[in-house]
């Protein structure tokens, strides 16, 4: 997992600078055309995959305190210092064709906030899928457990 900038510093605003908090985020996949870094503001600077047969443009949304559709795992750990969150297990089923509908496939999933303009989305993190991942009708794109941990140096 990769805090981006961006993402580091909307926590500090959200947090100590008062900022209104968005009222969900996404989880977008994107492919390996443009690899996220730290330095990487806005989904624009990335590739989203094709939108359609189960996935939407944007990705898939996330609303906290939802029952349902949230951040479902936290944890203190004092012998590792450090604090974690998990999303709760996110799933894309391909129907009516492939996923993504065309081109490369999905190689990082990254976290964004909720801007009604989807290229505008800024990056807060990003998980390396490791391997571009597709799936054919029937058979589903999961991303399980991804967390964001702080961390104490």
């Amino acid at each position: 997992m990769l805090w981006t900038n961006r993402g580091k510093f909307l926590m500090l605003d959200w947090v100590f600078g008062a900022e209104s908090l968005p009222s969900s985020y996404f989880v977008a996949l994107v492919t390996a055309d443009v690899v996220p870094t730290v330095d990487t503001n806005t989904l624009s600077q990335l590739t989203e995959i094709a939108d359609g047969n189960g996935y939407t443009e944007g990705g898939y949304e996330i609303w906290p305190g939802d029952s349902t559709d949230r951040f479902d795992v936290y944890t203190e750990d004092d012998t590792n210092n450090r604090a974690s969150v998990q999303i709760k297990d996110l799933i894309w089923t391909a129907t009516g064709g492939t996923i993504p509908d065309s081109g490369d496939g999905a190689r990082y999933a990254v976290l964004t906030d909720d801007n009604a303009v989807v290229a505008d989305r800024q990056i807060i993190a990003v998980w390396d899928l490791v391997s571009d991942r597709t799936a054919t009708v029937g058979h589903v794109i999961s991303l399980e457990d991804c967390e964001l941990r702080l961390v104490e140096p």
